[in-house]
């Protein structure tokens, strides 16, 4: 080491002392000594074996409701008029434009969702499709239910650009799709 190394090294070690760390007085693990904290992991590992098993969630935040592959979806803002939810719902709202959700991971769909919707929205574009599919889980998860269904379900309902949502006329692609009415400048009052 050069005369500026150990300047450095010697700094960083005052630093150190002067923080209240101390040096270890013995630099190797006692290997053949239990831990104070695992006394009774014998009997912690019992219990643990007895419990039964936590499901978790295969949902990435939890809080979604899982759907099923042919359930119809459907939501709309309370001051929606009921002939223009009606009119979506029989697919007499043409939609302008249309995302696949295929193949996608669950955080490349809401990427690609939301940045769909943007555009749509700042094009001023009233009704769009959007393809989620049915399969249950994504590339792999193990999920058995729909992940990208049940999570485009719960995330339109959360974005204030979106007034309403049905699922499709078959035609369309039936409960693998969606039609989304979006909101535009002259919505903003609502």
């Amino acid at each position: 080491m050069t005369s500026g190394d150990d300047d450095d090294y010697n700094a960083f070690r005052d630093a150190l002392k002067a923080a209240g760390i101390r040096r270890l007085s013995v630099n190797r693990a006692a290997v053949g000594k239990p831990r104070r904290n695992d006394i009774n992991a014998d009997i912690r590992r019992e219990a643990a074996e007895q419990a039964p098993p936590v499901v978790q969630s295969q949902l990435s935040d939890g809080g979604v409701e899982a759907v099923t592959p042919h359930q119809r979806l459907e939501f709309a803002i309370p001051d929606l008029p009921t002939r223009t939810f009606a009119k979506l719902k029989r697919g007499h709202i043409a939609w302008e434009g249309g995302l696949d959700l295929h193949g996608h991971t669950l955080d490349e769909a809401r990427l690609e969702l939301e940045s769909f919707i943007d555009d749509a929205v700042a094009n001023r574009v009233r009704c769009v499709l959007v393809v989620h599919g049915k399969a249950r889980g994504y590339r792999g998860n193990g999920a058995d239910y729909p992940v990208i269904k049940s999570h485009v379900n719960a995330w339109l309902k959360n974005w204030s650009r979106v007034i309403a949502f049905c699922s499709a006329s078959e035609i369309d692609g039936g409960t693998g799709a969606l039609y989304v009415l979006l909101r535009t400048r002259a919505d903003a009052s609502r």
